[in-house]
């Protein structure tokens, strides 16, 4: 095994032990929701970018079995699948709610600004 893969097998043992302690604490306010969330897609981030090296540089993945990415390729469809669903869920509740973007909230703070020249 390389340094580098070690370093990153290290860096994500520790990345899951404070996914799992947030997971664990309770009463958490709303700063420290958003501390969570912001961690939680930090780690999705990163692993999500380890894949693509991987899958954008197929002399890594010369001894795999072609079952090994069988199993690696339904493995990241289902769980792509359940995640995309979630956030179709997730961006019509907050369509739904009225939640403005970012886009909408810096155009309406630009208006408002104007007016106070």
């Amino acid at each position: 095994m390389s340094f580098l893969s070690e370093k990153w097998i290290d860096a994500s043992k520790k990345l899951l032990t404070e996914l799992k302690r947030l997971e664990e604490t309770e009463d958490q306010d709303r700063l420290d929701l958003v501390r969570s969330l912001r961690l939680t897609l930090y780690a999705l981030q990163r692993s999500l970018m380890g894949w693509m090296e991987l899958a954008n540089n197929p002399d890594m993945l010369t001894g795999c079995t072609h079952e090994y990415l069988e199993e690696i390729n339904k493995k990241l469809l289902k769980f792509s699948h359940a995640f995309i669903e979630y956030d179709l869920e997730a961006t019509k509740l907050v369509t739904k709610k009225g939640l403005k973007t970012g886009k909408e909230v810096k155009k309406k703070k630009d208006r408002m600004e104007m007016f106070y020249v």
